[in-house]
């Protein structure tokens, strides 16, 4: 018989290792010597406790979530409790035990670092609703749609709170931005009513100014003229474009850039001089027809921002990453244990999933 502290080689070839609870049997080896058979066990040892070395480093440095550090500390146990091993597998238990107020620990500060980031997010929705109240309070019509925008991608990158909570911030918010959205359309359409009469009555204004230009009776056409000057002014601004519209018309610009120059536009329409009588209408439907297209690009986008479509898009696409990824670690496994029937099954399923992501990624990126 041979032995060492840990262990043991019967005559019959059986290796003993040694316990607290006495002895265990955990291999036989009749053909080998007694040293190679403790040698072949005792290896086997060695490679436990590297294993629990590295996991135990693992845990410590925070590499693993607190519920993947004790399912891997309880995979690990497991493996000591029947393990065909000579050494000190009291120990390797011991040390594994350690780990469990680490993970402990570590489980409070993550559970206190959530509850920091959903009271941190509460406030920013907080205020992302409160300023989208304001825009849609007030008459901003210029800058009022970027800044909603803004608030919008900024509330996106924030993290979901407790539902209750989340969907009441989300509702003030997104009534916030349709109630802007509806006035400002309104706003605009009464403009379009404006310039529109505008236009009619500065047209008329202009048959009867041309009517007296080759009128010899100074005093009267003198004081006609001012009171058609009076009314030209009373009659507010009607669009006009001249030579200023082609810088828009066809421009391959982004939307904003766009939309700074037609504004611009807008302010120095009035300065632009008079229009010939025979252009105001064509020229009039140049500048609507820009200004339709401007907004028909902004609903389209509006329309495409709907957080609520993109966040069950997103939340699709992190369920099928979490599932493809939690797949081919069962593959892996699957691969190293030999298991033809599971691997093919894997694989299947892995293919499937796929290229079902593939589809919601593309779903997704609809909504950015």
């Amino acid at each position: 018989m041979t032995s060492n502290d840990w262990g043991r080689v019967a005559d019959d070839g059986t290796v003993y290792v040694k316990t607290a609870d006495g002895e265990r049997a955990v291999g036989q080896m009749p053909d080998a010597t007694p040293e190679e058979a403790l040698s072949f066990y005792t290896k086997r040892y060695d490679a436990l406790a590297l294993e629990v070395d590295l996991l135990y480093k693992r845990v410590n440095s925070g590499v693993l979530s607190p519920d993947e550090a004790a399912s891997a500390v309880k995979t690990v146990r497991a493996q000591l409790t029947d393990a065909h091993a000579v050494g000190d597998l009291a120990a390797l238990g011991a040390r594994l035990d350690e780990l469990g107020p680490v993970i402990a620990a570590q489980r409070e500060a993550r559970r206190a670092e959530k509850a920091k980031k959903t009271a941190e997010a509460r406030e920013q929705k907080e205020k992302l609703a409160q300023e989208a109240e304001k825009i849609a309070a007030g008459r901003d019509w210029k800058n009022g749609a970027n800044r909603l925008r803004e608030l919008l991608e900024q509330w996106k990158q924030l993290p979901r709170i407790e539902k209750a909570a989340d969907d009441a911030l989300w509702k003030r918010f997104s009534s916030a931005r349709s109630a802007y959205t509806k006035a400002r359309k309104a706003h605009f359409a009464e403009q379009d009513e404006k310039r529109a009469a505008a236009q009619v009555v500065k047209e008329r204004l202009v048959r009867e100014a041309e009517a007296l230009a080759d009128s010899t009776d100074w005093g009267p056409t003198a004081g006609k003229y001012r009171d058609l000057m009076r009314q030209w002014k009373a009659a507010g601004p009607a669009p006009r474009a001249e030579a200023l519209l082609p810088r828009l018309e066809g421009e391959d610009a982004d939307l904003d850039a766009v939309k700074r120059e037609f504004r611009d536009l807008a302010d120095r329409w009035d300065a632009a001089g008079k229009v010939p009588r025979d252009r105001v209408k064509e020229l009039e439907g140049r500048m609507r027809a820009v200004e339709q297209a401007i907004r028909k690009v902004e609903d389209e986008q509006w329309r495409r921002s709907d957080p609520e479509k993109s966040a069950r898009a997103d939340d699709m696409v992190a369920k099928l990453e979490a599932a493809i990824a939690d797949a081919e670690a069962k593959l892996e496994k699957a691969r190293a244990a030999g298991d033809a029937k599971k691997v093919r099954e894997l694989e299947e399923n892995l293919e499937g999933r796929r290229s079902f992501l593939e589809m919601a990624k593309r779903a997704s990126a609809e909504y950015r």
